[in-house]
């Protein structure tokens, strides 16, 4: 067994581990959750399990359920929706709305615009409708993805977070499914960061509205996701924020007394969280990592990687504290077939190992002739290892 040393990067991104949260930040919140977006560690939490009503956070996953159609090329985004008289009501019984009109013929894109930019009720129920029949069906899809998300403490029973007992979820899960969205669809995460839409409706003259989320506007990094309130939950807030560097926190919280405390805690918290630790870049998935020596190979190497990109977090200024090596079994018989597993990258913290992942031969590296390899056998029992 055989042991190769490596290097580690340090990325100057912020982490906090569970054990640290509560000696140093508290939050003003009911429940309240931060996850690094790369690994999916949890930073901190509390009461992060509690039952809560997600409000109009549901729409992140009315959002999904579309944007995987999309994907699916189920749908396109100029395809054109009929809106019916429940959508439209929806605009005229207080809620916050995009103000579609009855029997207007509206865009994909206008709709997810309505929903994710001003959190339009009324553009929930006519996507809804649209892609799914019914709102009810839609509402099946989204328990089906939730599911798939393994978010196991949630139900939808609507698109648009409408007061509904049966509606409910927890910020654990809310923070899953904002990973999840901003992870598998980039291409249309952009939707949430936009500012303002403006509706150029059937009727009258265009509404400008602008987005909900109070971080968009503080110059933060903070490029999603949704706002919510209920009175019976108050105010909450899924947040993500992403650091010229390419590190991206997210926060979850709800029960927040005010719109105030709303952006001032969830701000506190993704600055917390930037600030506390280091993210260690050990890996990055299909790059290489190391190169292995192989016996009796046309090559004398074989280039290795992991299949998954592979960050750390760490405590600052504790860089000296983590350690990282490949083991694998010495010599490597040749023939070597490419994508074949070759060993173990295993990573320690004072010493402790935190995290192992295989490696994987980067090409293929064939066996050389029978008279070569005599030649370097004889060499070999000679001269030994050289």
């Amino acid at each position: 067994m055989k042991k190769i040393f490596l290097f580690l990067m340090v990325i100057f991104f912020s982490l906090v581990p569970n054990s640290y949260a509560a000696k140093k930040i508290s939050v003003d919140a009911i429940s309240s959750i931060l996850i690094d977006y790369h690994t999916n560690d949890v930073l901190f939490e509390d009461n992060a399990d509690h039952k809560i009503y997600p409000a109009s956070m549901t729409k992140i996953m009315t959002a999904i359920v579309a944007f995987d159609l999309l994907k699916k090329g189920d749908v396109t985004l100029d395809e054109e929706i009929p809106v019916s008289e429940k959508a439209w009501r929806m605009s005229t019984s207080g809620y916050s709305s995009m103000f579609i009109m009855l029997n207007d013929m509206v865009s994909v894109d206008d709709l997810l615009k309505g929903i994710i930019i001003v959190s339009g009720n009324d553009a929930c129920v006519a996507l809804a409708e649209g892609l799914a029949g019914s709102e009810e069906e839609f509402a099946n899809l989204m328990n089906i993805k939730a599911e798939e998300i393994e978010m196991y403490n949630s139900n939808f029973v609507n698109s648009s977070g409408i007061a509904d007992p049966e509606n409910y979820s927890t910020v654990r899960d809310i923070a899953k499914m904002s990973r999840y969205l901003i992870m598998n669809y980039p291409e249309y995460y952009h939707y949430f960061k936009e500012t303002t839409f403006t509706w150029d409706r059937t009727g009258g003259d265009p509404i400008t509205q602008g987005n909900r989320n109070p971080l968009l506007y503080k110059n933060m990094g903070v490029d999603g996701l949704k706002t919510g309130f209920l009175s019976v939950e108050k105010y909450s807030l899924a947040s993500s924020m992403k650091t010229e560097g390419g590190r991206r926190l997210i926060a979850v919280g709800s029960g927040f007394n005010t719109k105030n405390s709303r952006s001032k805690q969830s701000s506190k918290l993704l600055f917390w969280g930037l600030r506390s630790f280091d993210t260690v870049s050990i890996s990055k998935k299909n790059e290489p990592l190391e190169n292995l020596e192989v016996w009796l190979g046309k090559k004398p190497k074989v280039q290795v990687t992991t299949k998954e990109d592979v960050f750390i977090n760490i405590p600052k200024r504790k860089k000296s504290a983590l350690t990282s090596y490949i083991e694998y079994e010495s010599p490597i018989q040749t023939p070597v077939a490419k994508g074949q597993e070759m060993g173990m990258l295993k990573i320690f913290f004072n010493e402790e190992l935190i995290k192992e992942t295989p490696v994987y031969a980067m090409e293929k590296v064939s066996k050389v002739n029978i008279f070569t390899r005599i030649f370097r056998s004889v060499n070999y029992l000679i001269w030994g290892d050289v």
